[in-house]
């Protein structure tokens, strides 16, 4: 329906339409790459920090892991909260300031290599974006908005870039975000 509409504002020729209806496509297919590489990157970190904490002998360790999974997408706030919650329960569980440090570490670093290595890369060829441009936009809207920025920011810039694709007088935005 809101697809037939946009459809239908686009204006009377049939180029309009076409154009419209490419864009519309390109977002959609965007938008399916971009929760694939999410719900990808969330199960290699959950199963990650499962096993990381399972080695290191954490109880309920699959409950941290699948914590640490679905927190991973929130950018940011996300691995801050698991690493959080993993310091007071390792502590609590050890009693010892030296493994809580390596767990609560190991948890992190383990979300900071998939947050800067894997996330970027795979977007960005899932997105057909520069993964400079997908960190600076995380950056930009991460401030403007906050948490909720974060979160928005990747779609938002793929939207952008499927727009800029299709309409000539932004072709230079479109290359400045492209691969």
């Amino acid at each position: 329906l809101y697809k037939r509409k946009l459809v239908k504002l686009a204006g009377p020729t049939l180029s309009n339409k076409k154009a419209t209806v490419q864009i519309l496509d390109d977002i959609n297919s965007q938008i399916a790459s971009f929760i694939r590489v999410q719900v990808f990157t969330s199960t290699v970190v959950g199963i990650t920090t499962m096993v990381a904490l399972w080695y290191f002998g954490v109880q309920q360790y699959v409950i941290w892991g699948l914590l640490a999974g679905l927190f991973n997408s929130i950018p940011y706030v996300g691995p801050i909260l698991v690493s959080g919650g993993l310091g007071v329960v390792s502590f609590m569980q050890f009693d010892d300031l030296a493994r809580t440090l390596t767990v609560t570490g190991v948890a992190f670093l383990i979300t900071t290599l998939e947050g800067f290595l894997l996330t970027p890369a795979l977007m960005g060829r899932a997105a057909r974006m520069n993964p400079v441009a997908i960190f600076v936009g995380l950056l930009f809207w991460g401030w403007v908005w906050g948490v909720w920025g974060a979160i928005l920011a990747v779609p938002m810039l793929m939207m952008i870039k499927a727009i800029c694709d299709h309409i000539e007088d932004l072709q230079p935005v479109s290359e400045l975000l492209g691969e």
